[in-house]
């Protein structure tokens, strides 16, 4: 986790405990943790690092064009750039941070995502995935609305190996089809949705209405199954817990049935910013300047 502007900190998965603590420029802009090695992305200074993920120690570092943002990590190469299309794609070896190969000119993409074989990019109404190894193009599709503008947040969401959902326009979703090549309109939604990713938990797609709550929508047929109302707009982050789900507002967390109705309400102390999946039953519960995790089975207890 990123603290205090200038800090990176690793924490203990069991207990919080603090493993390590380095300095690390500035507010990242992109954050990976993949084969035991963490990369950094920072604002400032213009650089890319890799540290070991057990000791917090740098193993390389490379320096970026300014601006330079997104990072995703596929086959064992790193692909940096395409934020705003301020700069080129340029890949780097993982092992090494030596540099493979770089767009000729800058490219302007939403946040990447490792899928189908290959990188999946996307700006306007044009969605391509890429060769990580040589930037060749495998596949293209043209969106019938624009993607989103998630600035450094995720526009893609993989529901399968072959299928991907990309969040367009103010109120839709569409699912890409690797093997067709096709785009089917899945979500066509009467309110306006807020600007990041679909999220695909237990199953189910899930949307996080502007003003509101989630509405959550069968995969396939993108058909409505329920929509999630507690009278508060709800944080980002749907959580498998049992049988049900776990969502979060500002000041409570909500346990949801397999139907999507409220089951459990547990108030909080602190205003909740986020809610996120640590696996294994466990999930993290994000505020301002603190971290909690917490088993909400069988009862919320906070």
């Amino acid at each position: 986790m990123h603290e205090r502007r200038t800090r990176l900190v690793c924490l203990d998965r069991e207990d919080g405990s603090v493993r390590w603590d380095v300095p690390m420029g500035t507010w990242p802009r992109g954050l990976v943790v993949t084969e035991g090695r963490c990369l950094v992305l920072p604002q400032s200074p213009d650089q890319l690092f890799c540290l070991d993920l057990r000791t917090g120690a740098e193993l390389w570092h490379v320096d970026l064009p300014r601006f330079s943002g997104h990072v995703v990590v596929a086959e064992g190469i790193v692909l940096v750039g395409g934020w705003r299309g301020y700069t080129p794609l340029t890949a780097f070896d993982l092992r090494d941070g030596r540099s493979l190969w770089q767009t000729a000119a800058p490219v302007r993409t939403g946040l990447p995502l490792t899928w189908g074989g290959g990188v999946l990019l996307g700006h306007g109404s044009d969605a391509w995935l890429m060769d990580p190894r040589d930037g060749g193009e495998m596949a293209r599709w043209r969106l019938p609305e624009p993607l989103i503008g998630g600035e450094l947040r995720p526009v893609f969401t993989p529901v399968s190996p072959d299928r991907c959902l990309a969040r367009c326009g103010p109120r839709s979703l569409m699912a890409l089809d690797l093997t067709s090549r096709a785009v089917d309109d899945l979500v066509g939604h009467d309110v306006d949705l807020v600007v990041e990713a679909a999220e695909f938990v237990g199953g189910v797609v899930w949307v996080r209405e502007l003003r509101a709550g989630y509405s959550a929508w069968d995969p396939g047929a993108g058909s409505l199954l329920w929509r999630v109302d507690v009278g508060q707009p709800l944080m980002s982050g749907v959580v498998r817990a049992d049988d049900g789900f776990l969502v979060a507002g500002e000041g409570a967390l909500f346990r949801l049935g397999r139907d999507g109705q409220v089951i459990e309400r547990a108030r909080h102390g602190q205003r909740i910013s986020a809610l996120r999946d640590l696996g294994a039953g466990e999930a993290m519960v994000t505020t301002r300047g603190t971290l909690k995790a917490l088993a909400p089975a069988p009862a919320l207890d906070l």
